[in-house]
């Protein structure tokens, strides 16, 4: 398996902790140069996660001249762009819809949705111009089946399963392809966000019993980030234990 990333060169988004962590690690153990993006680097220790990536920027992936300056940076530095990986994302409060604040809307929205928007954006160019690139967005199983409490995530991610399929569509036949992965809920810090009911009730509708780990939904995005992939795109990988069989 070592070795399907070589030569590559992979940007991970919220890729200093939990979900993206896993990605990036299980990315640059098969060989990639790895680029974190993360608003918040000081947690992150290579030593203590056994991964050191070939870079780790702090970028605010919703502020468009944040991104694109990024972007540019990767492609000086390291010559391509060959994996985008938008990981980077909230949960958001659990609230009924009236009495969801639009602040907080608009907050996951931006982060969830229009994050991934403004980076397949820059990366497209790039992707375009060297005829290769894998783009993977990590959608939820709440975009495909969204669920009370959670209104903005779940428009939001349905936001990303909807937009992949569109720029699938775009890019097709310029050797960039698009996918998303929809996860169950994630064994992360994520659910920290969440009340206790909330956690409980979205593990009784998986009819495997129990969440996701982010080492198998890794695994799932290095898939679909890999030249193994080759023949879809525009498609939604489900990794949700069951709950969606469609």
């Amino acid at each position: 398996m070592a070795g399907r990333f070589d030569g590559q060169v992979a940007i991970v988004t919220g890729g200093a902790r939990g979900l993206g962590l896993a990605i990036a690690r299980r990315l640059a153990a098969e060989g990639a140069a790895v680029v974190i993006w993360d608003l918040d680097l000081t947690g992150f220790d290579a030593d203590k996660t056994s991964f050191r990536p070939a870079s780790a920027v702090k970028v605010d992936v919703t502020v468009p001249e944040a991104v694109t300056a990024a972007m540019d940076d990767v492609r000086s530095s390291f010559g391509r762009i060959d994996v985008m990986v938008n990981n980077a994302g909230i949960t958001g409060p659990v609230a009924p819809v009236e009495q969801y604040r639009l602040e907080d809307w608009l907050r996951v929205l931006a982060l969830d949705l229009t994050a991934v928007f403004l980076c397949c954006r820059a990366c497209i160019p790039h992707m375009k111009a060297q005829g290769y690139g894998r783009i993977v967005n990590v959608a939820s199983i709440g975009g495909k089946e969204p669920v009370p409490g959670i209104c903005a995530y779940g428009a939001a991610k349905a936001g990303v399963i909807g937009f992949t399929k569109s720029i699938a569509r775009e890019l097709a036949g310029s050797g960039v392809l698009a996918n998303c992965i929809a996860p169950a809920m994630v064994e992360t810090a994520l659910l920290g966000q969440m009340t206790p009911r909330f956690v409980e009730e979205s593990r009784n509708k998986i009819p495997l019993g129990r969440f996701i780990t982010a080492e198998e939904v890794a695994a799932a995005a290095a898939f679909a980030a890999s030249p193994e992939c080759s023949f879809a795109t525009g498609f939604t990988f489900d990794v949700s234990g069951g709950r969606a069989t469609y």
